[in-house]
């Protein structure tokens, strides 16, 4: 039921970047209510707080991740029991994890993560780099595998995003498969759709502001602009 209301939709992932002023619970749920109020079918959250905060707002389904570094180990999102109970605390239906090969602080493999998620009673999103991590997900019943890590692993850096040979392996894998990562246009999402994707991920492109504000500002670093001193005013 879950993954059927999202099947040929957009998830928003609404995140702010750990220094921003938008990074509050109140602020991420307002903009989680506007995304879902022009169309969203679900959301991806992070943190405890904020995970809270927007299912309180909002009543679509929820993609819960919490990212916390441990020294020694790459992976970051949900990397271990406590973050898994923290997103189920929350009130998320779906946790999404680091499902690539890399040593998790836990010492489970991607199979003992879907069976401590599935234990607690909500679905387990897969976030893969390449095609072997979409194959060990599937094998070990993850509900959902994404493309998400792709082009953000060492072996995968440089990857084209969005990554959609991984998304075409990821609909041949039988589970549901979403792209994230890179989704950055409307034909972006059409592409990923095109590529066999049941939902696709945006977040950069929407929701952080701070590096949207970013982007622009670097527009006007060019050294051909003239100085305003220099233009006739008329």
């Amino acid at each position: 039921m879950i993954l059927e209301s999202l099947r040929g939709g957009l998830i928003v992932s609404v995140q702010a970047e750990a220094s921003s002023a938008l990074n509050t619970p109140e602020a991420i749920a307002l903009l989680a209510q506007v995304a879902v109020a022009n169309g969203a079918r679900g959301l991806r959250v992070e943190g405890l707080a904020r995970i809270g905060a927007v299912r309180r707002a909002v009543s679509v389904p929820l993609i819960g991740i919490v990212k916390r570094r441990y020294e020694g180990f790459a992976p970051y999102i949900t990397a271990g029991d406590r973050e898994i109970a923290e997103v189920v605390a929350a009130g998320a239906e779906i946790v999404a994890f680091d499902a690539t090969g890399r040593t998790r602080p836990d010492g489970r493999d991607v199979a003992a993560t879907v069976t401590a998620i599935h234990q607690r009673g909500l679905l387990a999103m897969a976030d893969c780099a390449t095609e072997d991590d979409v194959r060990r997900a599937a094998e070990a019943h993850a509900d959902i595998v994404a493309t998400t890590l792709c082009g953000y692993t060492e072996e995968t850096r440089g990857t084209t995003l969005p990554a959609l040979d991984l998304v075409r392996a990821a609909a041949a894998s039988g589970r549901f498969a979403i792209c994230e990562g890179g989704v950055a246009s409307p034909d972006d999402v059409r592409a990923a759709f095109d590529a066999g994707a049941d939902a696709v991920v945006a977040g950069t492109a929407l929701t952080n502001i701070d590096v949207l504000v970013q982007r622009f500002v670097d527009g006007t670093q060019r050294s051909d602009l003239p100085k305003a001193a220099e233009r006739t005013v008329r």
